[in-house]
């Protein structure tokens, strides 16, 4: 029996057993209490309750503009739902960049507001103050490389990152340097997928990625991409399992034609 089918709750811990033993982790974003229940349900070993809420709930550009209050009331709704699955919170952009008293306090924030089980912020030396002053008051941090969507006006585009040498080598430091701090799992965002597992390989720690190929340690994507709730976005690493844009606009399009033509509510459906 794998350890994942035997835990009745995933942890930091349990993750850590399930990269030794060779078992992949599968996860996946939640920003609700409906969707994250049918998620834990299914079985998921992480919910992340991503910053891609600002994309997929708010309907933003990016992942910018999106709040800590409002990735506090996403995580609530999450957290309510769960039992099982090891639930993760994004630090928004400008909760933790260049000032660690900052990133410690959205931190607690998060932890105390939500009960989440972990925070998430992207980069690597340059917010290492950060990850350090978050670690010391006992916060698992899982860290976040590669494209990192919160510096998108920094890079300009979202194409694949890491191809030169010179940015693999800094990605694969980076790396370390996280797991040296203390992170409990990274995420490798589209990156060459021969990269992506040779710092499976190098580190101890859980690698989870999302367009880094399927020699590391885990996947993640987003929900509505995964579902097909959203149709504009289609890199190569999605991969659609539904198309319930198509199914739901069906669905709403028959209860329009029923009730303009009285077919709906019939005798069964009135009191």
């Amino acid at each position: 029996m794998s350890i994942e089918s035997r835990a009745k709750v995933v942890t930091t811990h349990v993750l850590h057993e399930m990269k030794l033993k060779g078992e992949k982790i599968a996860m996946l974003t939640g920003y609700d209490f409906s969707m994250a229940r049918i998620l834990d349900d299914a079985g998921i070993d992480i919910i992340l309750v991503g910053d891609s809420a600002s994309n997929v709930m708010a309907g933003y550009e990016s992942t910018l503009p999106i709040t800590l209050n409002q990735m506090i009331y996403h995580g609530q709704s999450v957290v309510r739902a769960t039992k099982r699955a090891l639930v993760v919170v994004d630090l928004p952009f400008g909760t933790y960049q260049g000032n660690s008293k900052l990133a410690l306090n959205s931190s607690i924030r998060i932890m105390k507001e939500t009960g989440a089980d972990a925070v998430k912020l992207e980069g690597g030396r340059e917010i290492i103050e950060s990850v350090n002053r978050i670690l010391s008051a006992g916060i698992p941090v899982m860290g976040h490389l590669g494209l990192t969507p919160q510096s998108i006006h920094k890079f300009g585009t979202y194409v694949v990152r890491a191809r030169d040498e010179e940015e693999a080598d800094k990605l694969i430091e980076d790396a370390h340097i996280l797991q040296d701090a203390g992170c409990f799992s990274i995420v490798l965002e589209k990156i060459p997928a021969k990269l992506g597992a040779q710092v499976s390989r190098e580190l101890k720690i859980p690698i989870i990625g999302i367009g880094a190929g399927p020699g590391v340690d885990g996947q993640v994507l987003v929900i509505h991409d995964l579902l097909g709730i959203t149709q504009e976005f289609s890199p190569r690493f999605l991969r659609r399992y539904h198309n319930l844009y198509a199914e739901i606009s069906g669905a709403v399009q028959s209860y329009i034609k029923d009730v303009k033509s009285v077919d709906f509510p019939n005798e069964k459906e009135q009191y």
